[in-house]
């Protein structure tokens, strides 16, 4: 709960004086005060495009990292500055200088809620302070003791229902806490229920509440006039006109039932009866709805997203998910939460803390000067200038909170930690606000979110649906988890019976009246059958498409009319044929050169046969036959189609209607279609069935269509289209030369929108098999090209079921064809073969020779049946041999400084003789990645990175040494390119630059003239101070000090890495194996060496090894693959 508390503001609508270019960019210091940093600006829209209004969170996040401490940012001609430093933030916390600022989206939202607490400007509007003094103590201590057991009564509901989905369901966290939060608020404060738990779709209000903060947000960033934007204005009071009447509505049921409500002391009473001490005055009912709504929005939606964010972490985190688990066991135990439980929960009330600490829902608040001031002792601000304090970054101070402070640690806030924080470090944690105007019901939520989560933890266990979500985040006022998933769980086996008679015993100690709480109702579990309307047969002769899809548009009219029609090949009426004459049965079908298509073929072959020698199967079918023809082929024009009418007339159908025909030469041949259904048919199966047949009143209706790819959610369901938006070679033509060198590539892709990374981390890519190997592999299995194939599977897959798919594409994007056998594939395939000498062979794979005639030589299963084409194996033989396929994990090569959602890969494509001696190997994602164009689709994941391998917390104070040989260059270009940004002067020259603390790398490549990699990138951040770069050159050394080796080159420069190792500096390695063991090898020599300069005794290889290990988890840190 959030109450009076404020968020960000992009733009500043009180018209205050800016700085002018000159002095906003000159890099001089004025006065003796140094200028705050700021980005390049546009014309006329200033820094808005630095700003992504879908996600400004990450983007005002990147922003700090790039700039630094405090930046300004100036949009649509107005100033705001950004403080992301504890200090900083502490001193624009200081009351008697600066005051909460309400401009931009806090200004657009008094079109909402006016002079509520949360929007007020304070003392000078007498409505806040009469609402603050009334309110203040409907949130006392007692009061909210009082609310206990209707917050137990919601969150029961709640437990109930997700124990009732089981633990197959897949549960919208999101949606289902809000709707907690919401009820809860409702009813502990103002007697109203929403029973959200019992309606399948979110209250009107929350889509309002949603819709109204979004827009109130983009108001504040368009730079167009208003016209432009009159269905979002309506749109926007319209939804503001739905808050405010369901306000009313609880007032008006509140006045409508004075005796139900009699004697109820809640923060509804408090509004209508309460009285202010200092002025006597009442509060109005417009300041009442004012203040209901502020309570309704502010008091669910930020403790909804703070549950979420709880989870995920929780989640994230097995280990303390298992602490506060035994913790509610240790002190609730089986039976029911009391309030004196809530109490003695620590652990979980650390992590709640912890939570707000990383993931505030609120995660800035506005001040602004009273006068002109001086913050840090050098930046000015002016009075009335906004100034957004970023807490989304000053909580992860690592001066505050240490060098793991942006891990999740709950321990940090037990036994005294927050406490002596707050006091050593005030303002560094501040998720409720500051002073005066900070959150009134802070006490409420925080009670509230303690005994949810006793009571979803004593009685659920819980998983996430996709235990490879990494989090992502959406943006209102406030930020909340986007896409989470989670799974619930009885626990210890109790039923959704026995689980509501533990609930119901609950009873708490405060003031308030226990209540049983109601049943929940799952609404995914209530189901019912949908009435079978009335039915129809449709069936479709056709090779090009345009008869099925007459046929198909048909039944989609059909369902449109109340039918329940079938839509088949003809050949599948064959003997299917309803004789009772209440199946109307419709054929559309063509001629090719007077003969049947292929899918029709056999009826029309069965129809002809037919002999008028008694009852025949077409006896009482009631039919019409539409026919599609070219008339160029005059001879047999519309031959099929009249056959068929004719034939199913003279074997005792009833013809509906004369059949209908279309001349593709001359007609527009779906219009004839349409025509032909509305002015004959239908009329006809109306009058024949004696129904009343709808109308199709508008053409798409009830058509729903969605776009999917299928595969992400059999294999990956962490994965997401991304767009490649650039690709290029890295490398000369002639690396692929005789030595044997891979060609090395860029490839850039934009992320899904709201995905962002950090330097170090990486992207996993779900590639499809090279089409070579997919065509060795159809060869093989003799398959046609356009196969296709329905696969049934008795138990779980990762193969598409029960829909039709080319075979192609199931060996292309669903298994591994290049995955080496194991020695129960060759086993498998040797009872599979009848020649005994090929069944030797294979034993003796599968056995003794398994590591020399398979493993060596890297033989995948196509592999071996290549190898012995007597071997014949039937397709879902060879498709269970075959693991799905995996996806492939990249460094990312890029910083998300440089452009947010934008990630670069660095790769070599791997394509070489074949280990087995025959063929070619080709690497499965390397050839897909270089195969990629601009304009394509890639399904992508971001990965986190190793812990540690991120840059150093203070980029200022920490050294870095950066290792890398090859594409191993990739996270080391992004942390480079990341260095660059954050040194870069806001407006020229050395002024407005960050110091960094010294960076080396070591590089080591082939040829600086083959593959070099980015290196005019490299000359122009080490010319700039960015970073120093030694390299090694395997085919010339003489151009790199004679190193041939990245290790020879990292000893070589000892003297340095022995000064920035005793500078407390973090050695970074990426690459083969060989190549940390190497490094690590060098270090240790370096440690030794650096000891013996000291003059101090010698010291052994095995001593030194044990110093450098001493410090290996923090300061050594590496990033293998082989």
């Amino acid at each position: 709960m959030a109450v009076d508390h404020q968020t960000h503001s992009n733009t500043d609508k009180g018209g205050n004086a800016t700085a002018t270019k000159d002095d906003a960019s000159s890099g001089k210091p004025r006065g003796g005060l140094q200028r705050i940093p700021q980005p390049t600006m546009t014309p006329v829209v200033g820094n808005l495009t630095s700003v992504d209004v879908n996600d400004p969170v990450r983007s005002f996040s990147q922003l700090a990292a790039r700039y630094g401490l405090i930046y300004k940012l100036s949009i649509l001609g107005l100033d705001l500055v950004v403080l992301s430093d504890w200090k900083l933030v502490n001193e624009a916390c200081d009351d008697s200088r600066f005051r909460k600022s309400i401009k931009g989206e806090l200004e657009e939202l008094r079109n909402v809620v006016h002079d509520g607490l949360f929007t007020s400007k304070g003392e000078e509007e007498e409505n806040w302070g009469v609402a603050h003094r009334i309110l203040v103590s409907a949130f006392g201590p007692l009061a909210i003791r009082g609310m206990f057991d209707e917050m137990h009564e919601v969150v029961s509901q709640l437990v109930l229902k997700w124990a009732r989905q089981g633990p197959t369901a897949r549960i919208d966290a999101g949606e289902d806490l809000t709707r907690l939060t919401l009820d809860t608020v409702a009813l502990t404060s103002m007697g109203y229920r929403f029973n959200s738990y019992y309606q399948s779709d979110m209250h009107p209000f929350i889509t309002a509440m949603y819709e109204v903060l979004e827009e109130a947000g983009k108001k504040g960033t368009r730079f167009l006039p208003s016209v432009f934007y009159t269905s979002e204005t309506k749109k926007y009071h319209k939804n503001i006109a739905l808050l405010r009447g369901t306000a009313r509505e609880v007032i008006e049921e509140r006045k409508a039932n004075p005796d139900g409500f009699k004697g109820r002391k809640d923060l509804l009473t408090a509004m209508t009866e309460g009285v202010d001490i200092k002025t006597g005055r009442r509060m109005t009912e417009e300041s009442v709805i004012d203040n209901l709504i502020t309570f309704l929005v502010a008091g669910h939606e930020t403790t909804a997203a703070t549950l979420q964010f709880t989870m995920y972490n929780l989640l994230k985190n097995p280990e303390k998910y298992q602490k506060v688990q035994e913790e509610i066991d240790s002190v609730v135990g089986t039976g029911p939460i009391s309030l004196d439980h809530v109490s003695k929960l620590k652990y979980l009330d650390a992590c709640i803390r912890e939570t707000l600490r990383l993931s505030a829902p609120i995660w800035g608040f506005a001040r602004e000067a009273d006068q002109n001031e001086v913050l840090g002792g050098k930046y000015q601000v002016k009075k009335g200038e906004q100034i957004l304090c970023l807490i989304s970054r000053s909580h992860r101070d690592p001066e505050v909170w240490g060098p793991d402070a942006e891990e999740f640690v709950p321990e940090r806030m037990l036994d005294g930690g927050f406490e002596r924080t707050q006091a050593a470090f005030p303002h560094s944690w501040s998720p409720f606000g500051t002073g005066m105007r900070s959150c009134i019901g802070r006490a409420f939520a925080w009670q509230e979110m303690l005994l949810a989560y006793a009571a979803l933890l004593q009685n659920l266990s819980f998983v996430m649906d996709n235990p490879a979500y990494t989090l992502q985040t959406q943006t209102s006022l406030t930020i909340r988890p986007k896409g989470f998933y989670i799974r619930a769980i009885p626990r210890g086996g109790l039923t959704p019976l026995q689980l509501e008679a533990r609930l119901v015993g609950a009873a708490g100690d405060g003031s308030g009246v226990t209540t049983k709480p109601a049943a929940a109702t799952s609404t995914d579990a209530i189901s019912s059958m949908a009435e079978i309307g009335q039915r129809m047969a449709i069936y479709y002769g056709s090779n090009s498409g345009t008869c099925e899809f007459m046929a198909r548009r048909l039944g989609k009219d059909a369902a449109d009319r109340g039918f329940a029609a079938s839509i088949e090949p003809l050949d599948m009426a064959k003997g299917a044929l309803s004789k009772g004459g209440d199946v109307p049965v419709v054929i559309v079908a063509s001629s090719y050169e007077g003969q049947a298509t292929h899918n029709a073929g056999h009826f029309v072959q069965w129809v002809e046969s037919l002999e008028d020698n008694g009852p025949s199967e077409l006896e009482g079918v009631t039919y019409a036959v539409f026919g599609c023809g070219h008339s160029d082929w005059a001879k047999t024009y519309q031959r099929i189609p009249r056959l068929l009418d004719t034939q199913l007339s003279k074997f005792g159908g009833h013809r509906l209607v004369p059949m209908g025909e279309t001349d593709a030469k001359v007609r527009d041949m779906f219009s004839d279609f349409e025509t032909w259904q509305d002015d004959k048919l239908w009329p006809a199966i109306q009058a024949k069935l004696n129904i009343t047949v709808g109308q199709n009143e508008m053409a798409g209706q009830g058509l729903k269509v969605a776009f999917s790819t299928p595969r992400t959610s059999i294999l990956r369901p962490d994965v997401r289209e991304g767009l490649v938006v650039g690709a290029r070679s890295l490398t000369t033509p002639d690396t692929g030369s005789n030595e044997g060198g891979e060609e090395k590539r860029h490839l850039e892709v934009q992320l899904p929108t709201g995905w962002t990374y950090t330097a170090g981390d990486y992207l996993a890519v779900l590639p499809h098999n090279p089409k070579p190997t997919v065509a060795r592999a159809m060869r093989r299995l003799h398959m046609a090209w356009d196969a296709h194939a329905t696969i049934e599977a008795a138990g779980t897959t990762t193969l598409p079921t029960n829909t039709s798919l080319p075979v192609s594409e199931i060996l292309s994007s669903y298994v591994e064809l290049s995955q080496v056998a194991t020695r129960k594939d060759v086993t498998t395939l040797s009872k599979l073969v009848n020649d005994a000498d090929v069944k030797a062979v294979l034993e003796n794979m599968a056995g003794g020779g398994f590591d020399e005639q398979v493993r060596a030589k890297q033989l995948s299963v196509l592999g071996i049946l290549e190898a012995f084409p007597a071997l014949m194996v039937p397709f879902h033989v060879f498709l269970s041999l075959l693991p799905p396929m995996r996806i492939r994990q990249y460094s990312i090569s890029s910083s998300p400084l440089a452009s947010p959602g934008l990630a670069s890969l660095t790769y070599n494509v791997i394509d070489r003789p074949a280990t087995s001696g025959s063929g070619r190997h080709i690497g499965v994602a390397s050839s897909y990645l270089a195969a990629l164009q601009e304009g394509d689709k890639v399904q992508v994941s971001v990965r986190s990175a190793a812990k540690g391998f991120h840059l150093p917390l203070e980029p200022h104070r920490t050294p870095i040494i950066c290792v890398a040989a090859g594409t191993g260059l990739a996270p080391f270009r992004a942390f480079v390119q990341e260095r660059a940004l954050m040194r870069e002067s806001s407006g020229g020259g050395d002024a407005g630059a960050r110091e960094l603390a010294p960076a080396v790398l070591f590089y080591g490549c082939r040829d600086p003239s083959v593959d070099d990699l980015y290196r005019d990138e490299f000359d122009a951040w080490e010319a700039a101070g960015v970073v120093k770069v030694f390299r090694a050159y395997s085919r010339r050394p003489n151009e790199a000090e004679g190193c041939r080796y990245v290790q020879e080159r990292l000893w070589r420069e000892r003297a340095l890495v022995g000064e920035l190792w005793n500078a407390d500096g973090r050695v970074y390695v990426c690459g083969a194996s060989r190549i940390v063991e190497g490094v690590k090898d060098a270090m240790v020599r370096i440690l030794q060496s650096e000891h013996e300069k000291r003059g101090e005794s010698p010291m052994s290889f095995e001593q030194g090894l044990e110093l450098f290990e001493k410090h290996q988890s923090e300061r050594f840190v590496r990033d293998v693959f082989d």
